[in-house]
């Protein structure tokens, strides 16, 4: 049995040819951290395995990448943890185009003088949306932030207290507006807002009136809110600006989810919503809205904190260019495609599925998820397998997240595509070994 004497030295453990080519300090990282957990191995009774194998094995570790691809096979199709929606093929390749080189970002090219990042999706959002400005920032908290803070710090602003939401990981509304530097005033009550509430709460101090979509949740039975128009009528007649947070961002219609160009026609004088999550593309932020507006929002010092970058923006323009063509948009957008595809299709996977697997299709309901349309169930169809297979297949490469109900793993394919299937299969069957 091995003793602690009998561990070799850092240097002796690196002398070893298969560790040669690799980076010294790297490599001497790897080798302490191996040698402290032979020690300790050794001094609970156990017998370390090669030690060489193991520095090689910590170093694969060091470098295998945190951030892997995963298959979302829990039939939630703006799923936040794994990263909502996925990017169509026209906005990955805007990304490689613009980040394998140079660009004109914020240069403008007839002119040869300095532009604005802001100008490149204005056109494509004015036309999606019948805004007359827009402009873009890393998400849509951060378009709240900014209009917040551009529009009324240091006033007040009027929001229903059946719409203080909150968001993911714990972010709320008046948490947002508090950092904004504005001051929150509550109107109506948790079921039942009416435009006299807001009327009534109007001072001298008032900066705007915000609505927030309720996109993750739903009062249901003995409720009320004003209309947009409603609200649209009001703030004109007291000269405020009236800013409708959407949060989703669908773009074209889509169960109940208001659209930015419905919001503008109402009578909001500014809109802001998500770009990774019923729009279908990168993480982003996007107001649009009055001009004059837009432009106070661009030139508040908290914009260059939280404008997108480069590949947001190149990945936001492949993704709005197919958004003119709703068919097409429909086809090669993956979270419209999956949204709008027949159940025969999905059960058509998860049956082929089912055979490469030995496995049972499950009729299932899959959700949109990240916030949107929480009302909405898409039948869907799964394949069931042993649930103890749950955890090597989330453990596996490419790891495979399903959902584990009543005793079974479910493999649900509206979130899975034909060219997923062999892959999970091929992953089913590494798992049971």
């Amino acid at each position: 049995m091995r003793s602690l004497r009998d561990l070799p030295s850092v240097d002796r453990l690196l002398a070893d040819e298969r560790l040669a080519a690799e980076p010294h300090e790297l490599a001497v990282a790897a080798a302490r951290r191996v040698l402290e957990r032979a020690r300790e191995e050794i001094r609970a009774g156990g017998e370390p395995d090669s030690l060489v194998e193991a520095v090689l094995e910590e170093l694969a570790h060091v470098r295998r990448p945190s951030l892997r691809r995963v298959l979302n096979a829990t039939g939630v199709l703006v799923h936040t943890n794994l990263g909502r929606a996925p990017l169509t093929g026209a906005a990955l390749e805007r990304i490689a185009e613009i980040g394998a080189g140079y660009s004109n970002l914020e240069y403008v090219l007839e002119s040869g003088t300095r532009g604005s990042r802001q100008d490149h999706l204005g056109a494509l959002l004015g036309e999606l949306t019948g805004a007359e400005a827009a402009l873009v920032v890393n998400n849509n908290a951060a378009a709240v932030l900014l209009a917040l803070a551009a529009l009324a710090e240091g006033r007040e602003v009027l929001v229903s207290r059946g719409e203080l939401i909150e968001i993911g990981d714990g972010f709320r509304i008046p948490d947002v507006l508090a950092r904004s530097g504005a001051r929150l005033v509550e109107v109506g009550t948790t079921n039942r807002t009416r435009a006299v509430d807001y009327e009534r709460a109007i001072g001298p101090e008032t900066g705007l009136l915000l609505r927030v979509h309720q996109s993750n949740f739903r009062v249901v039975g003995f409720a009320e809110l004003p209309t947009l128009g409603e609200l649209s009528e009001l703030a004109r007649r007291h000269e405020l600006p009236l800013v409708d947070d959407l949060g989703s961002g669908a773009l074209l219609p889509l169960g109940d989810e208001p659209t930015p160009a419905e919001s503008l026609r109402a009578g909001a004088d500014l809109v802001t919503f998500s770009g990774d999550k019923l729009l279908g593309g990168p993480q982003a932020g996007v107001v649009v809205g009055r001009a004059e507006l837009v432009e106070r929002l661009r030139r508040h010092p908290l914009q260059r904190a939280l404008r997108a970058d480069k590949l947001s923006i190149a990945a936001l323009e492949g993704t709005l260019a197919l958004a003119l063509d709703p068919q097409r948009a429909a086809a090669e957008i993956p979270v419209l495609r999956m949204f709008h595809e027949p159940l025969d299709r999905v059960r058509a996977r998860a049956e082929r599925l089912a055979e490469l697997v030995r496995g049972e299709v499950e009729e299932t309901v899959a959700r949109v998820g990240g916030g949107a349309l929480p009302l909405a169930e898409l039948p869907s169809a799964a394949c069931a397998v042993e649930e103890e297979l749950a955890a090597p297949l989330r453990r596996g490469e490419p790891p495979v997240v399903a959902v584990v109900r009543d005793g079974r793993t479910l493999l649900d394919c509206r979130t899975l595509t034909d060219a997923d299937v062999e892959v999970v299969a091929a992953a089913v069957a590494r798992a049971r070994r």
